[in-house]
């Protein structure tokens, strides 16, 4: 199975200007990515796709790939599919590693390949929801699946709803879990919902995953015991510093 690594990388980012070149420990954040992913053992190759010659310019400083994408896009899957389109050779799935997450473990790249079997149409990671704080923060988004480890939803709100339940006792009651954001597309399946129009869920909750569900595609949820930390904002990155001990 050839599965192609591709990280996103737009300049404008609303909370966080340029956020994928700001310095962390000396390397931009965009760096700490790529050179995550290319420890992954699932993946053949790794690739920046960017929409601005500043990042990539740097990529190919620091000796990545990098391909330059359209600045329309919507959604990283859509900078995805085109990036996979300038490809020479096909590959079976593509895995879209986000490009603010500069410490993703190269572990999570390959527990999220494990679950791909060519049936699969798309796939992504989950971990359990452990601090209060986050089950309830609008920026977190939360996800249920069924026996199959099928996703059946995704929300920025708290799912599902304990009844009768206070705030503070929901962790006690269920096992909540929260959406790591990653994915990994069958080619064909990412060609085709990049051509699928934004849906009613979609637009309710500003998540692309619920286009996919809402339009009848199946995905893969893997549960991983690996953290997540992603950069939103400059006060998420000053976290972030303190987590991972980075002066």
């Amino acid at each position: 199975m050839k599965i192609l690594g591709i990280i996103p990388a737009r300049l404008a980012s609303t909370r966080f200007p340029e956020k994928v070149l700001v310095d962390i420990g000396g390397k931009s954040m965009v760096q700490r990515v790529y050179e995550q992913a290319r420890k992954a053992k699932s993946l053949e190759r790794v690739v920046v796709a960017t929409d601005h010659d500043k990042i990539m310019n740097h990529v190919q400083s620091f000796g990545g790939e990098v391909y330059m994408t359209s600045p329309d896009h919507p959604t990283g899957t859509d900078r995805c599919m085109e990036a996979l389109k300038k490809q020479e050779w096909p590959y079976d799935y593509v895995i879209n590693i986000q490009g603010d997450e500069p410490f993703i473990m190269p572990e999570q790249i390959d527990e999220l390949a494990a679950l791909l079997d060519y049936k699969v149409h798309l796939a992504t990671l989950v971990t359990q929801v452990k601090d209060p704080e986050l089950l309830f923060s609008p920026n977190i988004m939360k996800v249920v699946f069924n026996h199959k480890h099928e996703a059946l939803y995704f929300s920025r709100e708290c799912i599902p709803h304990i009844r009768g339940a206070k705030n503070e006792e929901w962790l006690q009651r269920h096992t909540f879990y929260k959406h790591v954001c990653m994915y990994a597309y069958r080619t064909d399946i990412l060609e085709e919902i990049t051509e699928l129009s934004p849906s009613t869920l979609e637009k309710a909750e500003s998540l692309e995953q619920l286009r996919w569900l809402e339009n009848g595609y199946s995905i893969k949820i893997g549960i991983t015991e690996h953290e997540s930390i992603s950069i939103d904002t400059p006060e998420d990155l000053q976290r972030a510093k303190k987590v991972m001990q980075i002066p």
